[in-house]
């Protein structure tokens, strides 16, 4: 299992990152992204604690350890700016909480975060053709969700990545233990919003690429 989209205490997870790493390992997965929610007020604080967690754990040799944020309510004036001190702060990939059918997100939110070139736009919604386009020209990756309200928009977003060759990651958006999955749950997931079974497939493939952008792929 690769799961690119959770969360720990650090932001409003449930666990520290090392028992959060600990028990997806206990459940067979083999990558964790750690993309705890930050704005501008808790950037720079969050980004290095997730850092340490990710660099101990993963001298380990077992479950591989990825740290990210998750760019959460930012107005869309500020995602450009956000994204690069994300990256330059250490963060190793960045998600952006996208305009979810379940929380008044801004709008323009999908579009700010796929022109500053996130790597992920979680749970999207209901994603224009035209945002969708643009995330396939910048490589952004819009995500199949399994969290419970964000989901109601998968099949959308499986419909607009369809139509516009955008790539697409699953993910659970664990903000605690119960919250994460195994492989033939995420494969329901998928199945459930509209993919087929190479569909399916390709959510690891394009995971994977990531991971190896990220130079943090197991040898």
């Amino acid at each position: 299992m690769i799961d690119l989209h959770t969360h720990s205490l650090f932001s409003d997870g449930e666990l520290l990152p090392s028992e959060l790493a600990r028990r997806a390992e206990a459940a067979g997965y083999e990558y964790l992204g750690i993309s705890d929610h930050v704005d501008v007020s808790n950037l720079d604080f969050v980004v290095p604690r997730i850092l340490k967690a990710a660099e101990q754990f993963n001298q380990l040799g077992g479950i591989v350890v990825l740290p990210g944020v998750e760019l959460t309510h930012v107005p869309p004036r500020f995602y450009a700016e956000l994204t690069d001190k994300a990256r330059a702060l250490g963060a190793k990939y960045v998600v952006s909480h996208g305009e979810s059918p379940v929380e008044p997100v801004a709008p323009g939110t999908n579009l700010a975060a796929i022109e500053a070139g996130v790597d992920i736009l979680a749970h999207p919604g209901l994603i224009t053709e035209k945002e969708a386009a643009l995330a396939a020209e910048k490589g952004v990756l819009l995500e199949i969700t399994a969290r419970k309200g964000h989901c109601l928009g998968n099949g959308r977003v499986a419909q607009m990545a369809r139509l516009t060759g955008a790539g697409m990651v699953l993910n659970t958006d664990a903000h605690g233990p119960g919250d994460l999955i195994s492989d033939r749950l995420a494969r329901i997931v998928a199945l459930g919003a509209g993919l087929d079974e190479e569909e399916f497939r390709q959510l690891s493939v394009r995971a994977m690429a990531l991971i190896r952008k990220m130079g943090l792929a197991r040898s």
